[in-house]
């Protein structure tokens, strides 16, 4: 009875809440059937993923795209749809870990960050956004578990938010994306051309060196599926953990990069007279056990955006989710990232800042003055560097095609024929727009910290919990008796408007709403402080001469 899911339109606003929940718990109840027959997965199991491992095998193939022409669906059985929706989640809890430790972990600018906070606030403040990120985490997990369904799939960051409160915010939600994947690529792309030049010594213009790095990203961005992307994730990830070993050796050996001083974290603390040089002689290294003394809040501020953006990668975690076959493992993945990176990023930032105090630069591998160390450190970095910058170009490419080429302008899936040339010409125009953002702002500090406050914080602390109170409201507004009926394809509901609404919000487990509410509050408190300092920053390195758009010359 009614329409079935296959005949709708992939954004249909009469499928209910109830519809989506009820498929949804159907497609758990399988998934825990294949868990139960393929068994545990222990820590090694994660660390060390195998092909043959369970969750990691492969689907059979199908000629049927979840997103094509309802004309050519007409036809199309329930199960041969749901098949279809098997056929792309292929990814495993493994290669999901190192897709999220690669999207997340960035420790390379942790010791700017605690320079400008001190020990004291530093460490109590990474903590604190580990621990929240997390459980906005947790947050968009569940909400996927209780929305996504082989019939009705979840794809994207933006399609909690059109189930949930309507195509607004998936339209908003995906503008917001596909501006923070490309603004993430074309910051890569800044600390990769910074990191070229240094080891040039500075004889290859800067411009070129971001380009080399584009041209690179042509190649690494052909990669398609996220499951073969989890390959590419490992290796960047012991990359990453190899770099950070190479610069603390050489941080804890050598003097701080004297000529990076403009760019150090003492620059955007007091006067920046902590790294001026008196008759070529520079000040000592300096570190505060509490918040330094810098003459304002603009400094600190930019300084603990550095520390949210340090764990923003919660916009692409639906993505990641979308290609698990068991999408419940996601939690055990998210959570073992989560410690791993929390333990990299203590580990290196008051390390580095123990050893080079306010010359902290921002990527910190570029503060070694050693150029042998330099080199090592910055060679390692550019390669898990560029890694990360695909994997944000592939989710990027991803939400643009699939919400403006397929949806709007009818384009073939991705998944189809067709859809795979349109990867391989669409890759390089991505990179391209990325390269133009990483010529015309170079400065590297200073756009983190704008992108942080503007996006990052939104999507890692501000709309999960703004998502969750209107799924849990919706769950706990049902009565005895309502629901979704599959023989006859109708939702029941006894009554609606505001009885149901206040119902929803103080029902089962009511407090976790009034925290989340006050979550977002405080989420867009700390956005718009921080694109405050943030712009403040940007500002004054474009007047004093620090930065320019399109130059030749290196800023570090």
């Amino acid at each position: 009875g009614g329409t079935k899911p296959q005949h709708r339109p992939v954004h249909d606003r009469s499928v209910t809440f109830e519809e989506y929940h009820h498929y949804a718990k159907k497609t758990r109840s399988e998934e825990n059937e294949q868990i139960q027959a393929s068994g545990p997965v222990d820590i090694i199991g994660i660390l060390f993923p195998s092909k043959s491992s369970p969750g990691s095998g492969r689907t059979d193939k199908t000629t049927i795209h979840i997103g094509g022409d309802l004309r050519e669906r007409v036809h199309i059985t329930d199960d041969e749809w749901a098949n279809a929706s098997r056929a792309v989640r292929t990814a495993s809890r493994g290669a999901v870990f190192y897709l999220i430790t690669t999207d997340v972990l960035g420790p390379f600018g942790i010791p700017y960050a605690v320079a400008t906070m001190g020990w004291g606030p530093g460490v109590a403040l990474y903590t604190a956004f580990a621990l929240m990120a997390g459980y906005s985490g947790y947050l968009l997990w569940d909400m996927f578990l209780g929305l996504d369904s082989y019939q009705f799939p979840v794809k994207t960051f933006g399609d909690l938010g059109y189930r949930l409160y309507g195509p607004w915010l998936r339209f908003l939600l995906n503008i917001l994306q596909g501006i923070q994947l490309i603004l993430n690529v074309g910051m890569l792309l800044i600390s990769n051309g910074e990191a070229l030049s240094q080891v040039v010594q500075f004889n290859l213009c800067f411009i070129v060196c971001c380009a080399v790095w584009a041209i690179i990203g042509f190649a690494v961005g052909q990669v398609r599926t996220l499951q073969k992307f989890g390959w590419l994730a490992n290796f960047a990830v012991w990359l990453n953990l190899l770099c950070m070993f190479v610069t603390m050796a050489g941080a804890a050996k050598y003097h701080p990069n004297y000529a990076a001083a403009k760019q150090a974290a003492g620059s955007n603390i007091g006067d920046g007279s902590s790294v001026q040089a008196t008759n070529g002689v520079y000040p000592p290294v300096k570190t505060s056990g509490s918040l330094p003394d810098v003459g304002g809040f603009v400094g600190s501020t930019n300084g603990a955006m550095q520390a949210v953006f340090a764990f923003g990668g919660a916009m692409i975690f639906p993505e990641f989710m979308a290609e698990m076959r068991r999408p419940k493992d996601f939690l055990t993945a998210m959570w073992a990232a989560q410690a791993f990176i929390y333990c990299c990023y203590m580990l290196y930032g008051l390390f580095m800042y123990g050893f080079q105090g306010q010359y902290v630069v921002n990527p910190a591998y570029l503060g070694v003055s050693e150029y042998g160390v330099q080199t090592a450190g910055n060679v390692l970095a550019m390669v898990s560097t560029v890694i990360a910058a695909a994997l944000y170009g592939n989710i990027g490419i991803k939400v643009l095609y699939n919400n403006v080429f397929v949806e709007i302008l009818k384009a073939p899936p991705l998944t189809s024929t067709a859809g795979k040339y349109v990867w391989v010409i669409a890759t390089p125009v991505y990179w391209g727009i990325a390269f133009l953002i990483a010529a015309g702002i170079p400065n590297f500090s200073g756009l983190t910290g704008v992108a942080a406050a503007v996006i990052t914080v939104p999507f890692t602390y501000c709309f999960p919990p703004l998502l969750h109170v209107a799924y849990t409201l919706q769950k706990n507004a049902g009565l005895e008796g309502e629901g979704f009926d599959p023989s006859s394809g109708q939702t029941l509901r006894h009554d609606s408007g505001y009885k149901r609404m206040i119902r929803g919000i103080f029902g089962h487990l009511w407090y976790v709403n009034i925290f989340n509410m006050l979550y977002v509050l405080g989420a867009l408190a700390l956005a718009g402080l921080g694109a405050y300092s943030s712009i403040e920053v940007l500002i004054d390195a474009f007047a004093v001469g620090v930065s320019d758009s399109f130059t030749c010359h290196s800023p570090v």
